[in-house]
């Protein structure tokens, strides 16, 4: 019940019919009061007069153009001198007010015109502009006239500029909202594919280690008791290694601020050895060969060279069966190559959907504005091949080959 009062209340409507009957009775009272002061001749035919006036009041929200043609009538007739009026009331002022504020510029003038415009030019040439109880020369009286007019439009105008200006803000916030939604959508959703590429990269390289590493120990259990005890000793401390990393990682995720001194380096170029040699002990021939000399690289770089090969040499490892991997780097003013090439089976058929892999290692290079380029070799096997530009200019007097391979 409540709730429909209220939005009756708020119905503009009602709103106007409420002020035109304020308008009455304020009209009423000044008009009884100082009735000779406005050279009211007949009392009753002016409080209806007014009051007929105010209609216009009351529909000029629904039925604006209906308020301007009624009031510019309105305020017409007593110029006529049918009756014994006085031109006059708030209707012409409401409705003035109105028009300047809800109509487009060039309709509201038009509007203001049709309003004020007869009424003026009838009094002027009916010679009533100096009727009692106002005796104005006729310029003055339409001077005053048009500052009146005039103060009106403007008040309305200026209410019309504020509500566009609101309004245009108003937009501009529920633009920059929706913006930001969108902004924070994409942050979150970047962060999620770099917390599931971290992930991976983390947990599949040792995961795939220790199971051929657990594969090979349990065949080896009853021949070579020896060989499957260090096999699984290379298990636990890789299975210490990925938890550790892993602890790390959600550590980073848990806290909002980035933890002091619990955090070890990121892996970089110093770590592939470590790479090679874990992949030497799951059974591959692997080889890491560096040409040219590594200068100072961007730590980002840096991280993405070692992603690329950890990631590489773990596919190799699951996929590849007996084979040779061969890590290749190539090191120049421009750019650094990295390549991995294996002698293995090679992708088998219907396995052709790129993984999480892959796509880990395509968007780090792609970050810095690097290519990459994946599939089977000619004769057999897999090869990664990315192709990163450095910024910085690496000191080469010649190039050196540098090879190291089990003993």
């Amino acid at each position: 019940m409540l709730k429909r009062v209220l939005d009756r209340r708020a119905d503009p409507l009602v709103q106007d019919i409420a002020l035109a009957v304020g308008l009455a009775v304020v009209s009423a009272v000044a008009t009884a009061v100082a009735q000779r002061e406005f050279g009211t001749r007949n009392l009753g035919w002016q409080l209806a007069f007014d009051t007929a006036g105010l209609l216009a009041v009351v529909v000029r929200r629904r039925w604006l153009w209906v308020a301007v043609w009624f009031t510019a009538v309105h305020i017409t007739v007593p110029f006529l001198g049918v009756f014994p009026l006085v031109s006059g009331g708030f209707s012409i002022i409401v409705v003035t007010y109105t028009a300047a504020a809800y109509l487009p510029l060039k309709r509201a003038v038009a509007a203001g015109v049709l309003i004020w415009a007869p009424g003026m030019v009838l009094a002027t040439v009916m010679g009533r502009t100096q009727d009692e109880p106002y005796s104005l020369e006729p310029r003055i009286f339409l001077l005053f006239n048009a500052m009146s007019a005039l103060v009106c439009f403007t008040v309305g105008r200026t209410m019309a500029t504020r509500r566009a200006y609101v309004a245009a803000l108003e937009d501009r916030a529920r633009t920059a909202e929706t913006s930001q939604r969108a902004l924070t959508e994409q942050a979150v959703a970047d962060e999620r594919r770099r917390i599931a590429r971290e992930l991976h990269d983390v947990v599949a390289h040792h995961v795939s280690v220790m199971g051929v590493l657990a594969t090979g120990s349990r065949r080896m259990l009853q021949r070579d008791p020896r060989a499957a005890d260090e096999a699984l000793a290379t298990i636990e401390e890789t299975g210490r290694t990925a938890l550790r990393e892993m602890r790390r990682l959600l550590t980073v995720l848990r806290t909002e601020a980035e933890p002091a001194g619990e955090l070890a380096p990121q892996p970089g170029l110093a770590g592939l050895e470590g790479l090679v040699e874990q992949i030497r002990e799951a059974g591959l021939h692997a080889v890491l060969k560096v040409e040219g000399v590594p200068g100072p690289l961007d730590s980002g770089i840096a991280l993405t060279i070692y992603r690329i090969v950890q990631e590489a040499l773990t596919n190799a490892l699951k996929h590849a069966g007996a084979a040779a991997v061969e890590v290749r780097m190539v090191f120049s003013r421009q750019d650094v190559v990295v390549e991995v090439c294996d002698t293995g089976r090679g992708p088998q058929l219907g396995t052709a959907a790129i993984g999480h892999g892959l796509l880990g290692m395509r968007e780090r290079v792609m970050l810095y504005g690097g290519t990459l380029r994946t599939g089977p070799r000619p004769g057999g096997g897999y090869r990664v091949h990315a192709r990163i530009p450095i910024e910085q200019h690496v000191d080469t007097a010649s190039p050196s080959t540098t090879e190291r391979q089990p003993a």
